[in-house]
């Protein structure tokens, strides 16, 4: 793991521990591309295949991104999930869940075309819903290993993330850990210039006006300018 960003486990007492900025990260996507997989990848370094049916799992570590210790959270994802159509409503889970992150991770797996297709729907419901345009996006194509089974080319991946605006990455969670780690490091920098920038704009709009002049001391400058003009010599009066 690289030295700017490592993992480490949040204190079980926390009465006087002082907790950092949280990051909260969404993995979103179709069912059965790899999103439980590529999270426990990420945390744990190991790989597990198969899992029981997912049902919306947060994970939460502490973590550090470029030195600075933060508190990051991810939202694993029911591939059920999905936008269904134009009527998806703000109180529907996928618009609670895309309110509720700093930044997304979205999944199709190269081996399945649907799931690839879904990512576009994804990524405009995520800019209609969310309050900050510029949350960051990354789109990952899973199972890179899985060649011969290949449905999605990767110039497909590449050009639907560059009409998106997005970091495009194809990934293989099963036998590359550091490519998986890249895609939430990305997100998690990212998500941290976002923070530092809304913090630094908060604390310009709250800086304090200059303090009015006080009167005794404009009264002390005031005498001590007719003082210093009393005390000066008069000019010569031509007769």
């Amino acid at each position: 793991m690289s030295g700017h960003f490592l993992l480490a486990p949040i204190p079980e007492s926390s009465s006087d521990y002082l907790l950092p900025k949280d990051i909260k990260l969404a993995v979103l996507g179709a069912g059965r591309v790899g999103k439980s997989a590529m999270i426990v990848r990420f945390l744990t370094k190991r790989f597990i295949g198969d899992y029981e049916p997912n049902t919306g799992k947060l994970y939460s570590r502490l973590v550090y991104v470029e030195g600075d210790q933060v508190s990051l959270q991810i939202q694993d994802t029911p591939g059920g999930i999905q936008v269904q159509d134009s009527l998806t409503q703000p109180g529907d889970p996928l618009s609670k869940c895309v309110q509720w992150a700093d930044g997304f991770l979205l999944v199709y797996s190269i081996t399945d075309y649907d799931s690839y297709l879904a990512i576009r729907p994804l990524h405009q419901h995520i800019r209609k819903v969310h309050p900050d345009s510029r949350a960051p996006v990354v789109i990952v194509g899973n199972k890179g290993d899985l060649l011969h089974a290949r449905q999605v080319q990767t110039r497909e991946g590449v050009q639907l993330a560059n009409e998106l605006g997005s970091l495009f990455l194809e990934v293989s969670t099963s036998e590359n850990y550091e490519d998986v780690c890249d895609a939430f490091r990305h997100l998690c920098r990212e998500v941290s210039k976002l923070h530092s920038l809304g913090s630094e704009r908060r604390r310009a709009s709250v800086v304090p006006r200059p303090r009015s002049p006080n009167m005794q001391d404009l009264k002390r400058r005031f005498k001590q300018a007719l003082s210093s003009k009393a005390k000066a010599p008069s000019a010569p009066t031509l007769g």
